[in-house]
Formats: C-alpha cells, structure tokens, sequence
C-alpha cells in the first residue's frame, strides 16, 4: 500500500450566523488567590478577551485576593504587564479591577472580604451576580467555602434569583473518594448543587464540544457507535514536557489523579454517552454521568521517565527533577484499558493514556471500526486492509480527521488509505477565544452543561481509586522503565496487543 492521501475538506457555512454566545448581566467576581499563575496567565487575559468581544457586562468588577501586598494600581500593573493588552482594551478594564491583600488564615478574612464586596457594589447594580473561583490549593477549598458562607459573602441563593452567586473550584476535587465525599458534604453544608461550577478547561475546548454536535447532529455514524462496528476507543493525552514547577503537587498526586479522574474520564463519558432527550445542561451531565457509573478498569500500566532526548537535546529523568525524591515511585505515565458495561459498549476496550516527556505533545480520541468481515480484493503478502479510524484532536491543532480505504488509479485493483482532514484553524482562522473565556462566560450565564456534577466526581473517583490502591500496596520495582522522548514503557504495547491493536503515535 501506499503512503496515506490527505483530501481536503470544504465547510459550507450558513448564510446567516449570528453569534450564539450569551450575553450576562451585572456581575461582581471575587478571585481568591488573585497573586498567583493561573490569575495572569488564564483567568486575567479570558476576561479580556471577553470584555473585547463585547461578552462581559458594562456593570462588572472584579475582586482580587492574595497574599500578596498591593494595592488596586499595584495589582493594575502587574496584570497590565502579564496580559500585555492594548492600551485602549486596559483603559476600559483596569476600572474594574480591584484587589484586596488577605491571608485567608487569619481570624475575620472573610468578614473583610464580604465588607469590601458590599463597599464595591453599593455604587452599581443591586440585582447582580456574584462569581467566586478559587484559584488556590486543593487543601483549603473546604474552609475556604465554609469561610465565605459563614459571613455571607457567599449565601445560599435560588438559581432564578438575579442576585446569583456561584463558585468555581478547580482540579483536583479531592484525592480519593473518601475525600471527595468529604468536601462534597462540606459543599452541601454551604451552597446549593447548581450554585457549584467544578472547572474541567478540557471541556471548554473546541473539539471536545463539537463531540456533541457530531454525533448528534449527523444522522451517518448513530447507527455505528457501538460495539457491533466500533474494535476499540483510544484516547490520549500526551505531553513532552516534564512535571517542571509541578513537580511537588506531582508527586503527591501522579499521573492517575493529574489526568485520568478528571480529564480523560470526562473526555470517555462524552464518545461513550447516550443522546440526551433535550440539549440542557442536566440532562447532558445525567447521560455522562450514566456512562460513568458502568465504567471499569480491566487492566493498567504504569511507569516514569528516565533520562532521554527531546528534540535533539538530553533532559533528566524524572527522579533527577527538582522537588522529585531520589527513589520517587510517583507514576509520570499510565495507560489503562476501560471497559464500560452496558448494552452498547459491552466487549469494547477504551484505552486512555497519559505521559510526561513522550516523543510528542497530542491529545486526541481516536475511534477505530472493525476492519471488513470477509477480504474480497487480492492483496500482495503481508498486505492489509487498514481500519477505518475517526479521530477528534483538541491539541496541538484541533481539528478531526476521517480515514478510509480506496482503489488507486490504474489497471488492477490496488488499494490505498486516504483520509479526509478538517482543521479548525484553517477553516475558520485562528481560534478566537479559548477554554476559561467559555467556562467563565458559562458561569456567569447560569448554564453548567460543561462543568462537573457533584455525583460524576465521585463516580470517576470509584473508577480510578482500585487502580491507585492497587499500585500503592504493589510498589514497582523496574522505576524509571521509559526513556524521555519515547512513547512510554513496552508493557503498554503489551496491553493494546491484547486487543489486536496497536496506539497511534504518530499524528494524523
């Protein structure tokens, strides 16, 4: 066979498209942990970005809190100088920005974070949101919570209350079931279920969203997606990068926790769920939330990065790494085989791996059909028929591909794979807004159809936490068993050999 085609693709848009994006009323937003990374490199620029699109409320503010001593211009700059904004789009935010210098420790914060809100919104709109996100350590989310609720910063509200308050807690939802139970209980103790956003960005990504619309919206694949066409499911998240600054949650926390009960988890519930009755927020996270509870884990491989090469140049193995214990067992690889036990999936293998330093930066779900029952072509020896392969890439260039079997020109039959590519970036020009910016205008807007539900963390903790236990009573013995720049340790070929398959590392 030949090499691969790649044929173009044409996308017809409607004559009429007008942007679908809501809209938000007045909205007041707290920050807590506003000194740190993720304020400036995500959360900072996304409202920009927001503001610029005309998506943000004239009547919006923002409230910055941390550790840190500034005051509302020093917090101004600093952003000013992260974001690097044009100076017309930062004359009409920096107004809006506040800051507030707190140690969320100390007796009577957050009765000065509830004086300072009501300092800020006694000159604007009384009927207006509030949106808190935690920006801050997993371990201080419960108190956190409870601190806020007890001064009524943060009070129990209807969802149709115009005066909404909602908060954004970031991953990890806990480290185990037992933990999420406990926070989730500490949660329920405070605010309502609808007035919690748990933010997954992978959710808020193009390709992970258009998942929906194409299964749902073409008629074509519905009568295949299912275990009497589909061999198997991979998905992937691969980085080439190492743990880096990371590296002290990472070794508390491993690759199974880091990747696989949020990310990858959310990313299987959205290929594997049933249609839901109507395109609202419960009854798309009712459907995930099905898949969730008929998932299991029929065998696992871990393993940890050792000295390589990346791009040419040597980098450390992972024990090497700053803030790495000398005889780490921290797991920097995993590759799992899921199989989800319910009329449409059963016998269907889900494959979902995650690594630091691979041989490249991917993250895709590749959904592999059944080659053809019966060969009618002569093929030369050791010639195959390749299977049809649908793939959804959200990363480093989102977009999806469909591969497919033709006869090449000439006399005879000869076959080769063609494959028809469809990348977001050339069809629509760069992306215009990123994951945060559709999360956060989501949850000023009320709709949690991209968030987790409480009941889905604790079902993806169920999944994952015999594999954890499992490898916690069983320490490996072979750590590092990969080099940096390869694709992983030789026992996760084993596991995908067991299904007649092999991963896909090589783009396309």
């Amino acid at each position: 066979m030949s090499d691969t085609l790649t044929l173009p693709m044409q996308v017809q848009r409607r004559p009429s498209e007008p942007d679908q994006r809501r809209r938000t009323g007045p909205c007041t937003m707290v920050i807590l942990g506003a000194s740190g990374d993720l304020t400036r490199r995500k959360l900072i620029p996304a409202l920009l970005h927001l503001l610029a699109d005309g998506l943000l409320p004239e009547d919006f503010v923002v409230l910055g809190v941390g550790r840190k001593a500034l005051d509302d211009e020093a917090f101004r700059a600093e952003q000013r100088a992260a974001s690097q904004a044009d100076a017309g789009l930062w004359r009409r935010f920096a107004p809006r920005l506040f800051y507030l210098t707190l140690d969320l420790d100390q007796p009577g914060s957050y009765a000065e974070i509830a004086a300072r809100l009501d300092l800020l919104e006694a000159e604007r709109s009384a009927e207006r949101g509030r949106l808190f996100y935690l920006a801050l350590p997993p371990s201080v989310y419960a108190e956190t919570i409870e601190g806020l609720s007890r001064t009524g910063a943060m009070p129990l509200r209807e969802s149709s209350d115009p005066r909404w308050v909602r908060v954004i807690i970031e991953k990890p939802f806990g480290t185990s079931l037992a933990t999420a139970q406990a926070l989730n209980r500490v949660i329920r103790a405070a605010v309502a279920e609808h007035q919690v956003y748990r933010i997954d960005h992978y959710l808020g990504k193009e390709t992970v969203q258009n998942l929906l619309v194409f299964r749902f919206a073409n008629s074509i694949f519905e009568p295949v997606w299912n275990r009497y066409h589909i061999h198997h499911v991979q998905i992937t998240a691969a980085e080439s990068i190492g743990v880096e600054h990371r590296a002290r949650y990472y070794e508390e926390a491993g690759v199974v926790r880091d990747m696989f009960q949020n990310h990858l988890l959310s990313l299987l519930s959205l290929t594997a769920m049933e249609a839901p009755t109507t395109f609202r927020s419960e009854s798309v996270r009712d459907e995930k939330n099905q898949v969730l509870n008929a998932v299991r884990a029929d065998g696992a491989v871990r393993g940890q990065y050792g000295p390589g090469l990346i791009d040419g140049e040597p980098v450390p193995g992972y024990r090497d790494e700053e803030d790495v214990a000398d005889a780490s067992v921290t797991p920097s690889y995993a590759a799992i085989r899921f199989l989800i036990d319910n009329w449409r999936w059963k016998g269907v293998p889900f494959f979902l791996r995650s690594g630091k330093r691979l041989a490249g930066r991917s993250t895709e779900i590749a959904v592999q059909f059944h080659t053809p029952p019966h060969i009618i072509f002569p093929l030369a020896p050791g010639e195959r028929i390749a299977p049809n392969v649908l793939v959804f890439r959200m990363q480093p260039d989102e977009g999806l591909s469909l591969s497919f079997e033709l006869k090449l020109p000439g006399a005879g039959v000869r076959i080769c794979s063609a494959r028809m590519d469809f990348a977001y970036q050339e069809a629509f020009g760069p992306v215009e807004h990123e994951a945060y910016e559709t999360l956060l205008l989501d949850c000023m807007a009320g709709d949690s159809m991209l968030f987790l539900r409480s009941d889905a963390t604790e079902a993806a903790w169920r999944v994952v936490d015999p594999v954890i236990a499992e490898w916690d009573a069983n320490p490996p013995g072979d750590f590092p068993n990969y080099a940096a720049g390869s694709w992983g340790p030789a026992a996760a070929d084993q596991l995908i050999a067991q299904a007649g398959a092999a991963w896909r590392n090589q783009a396309g």
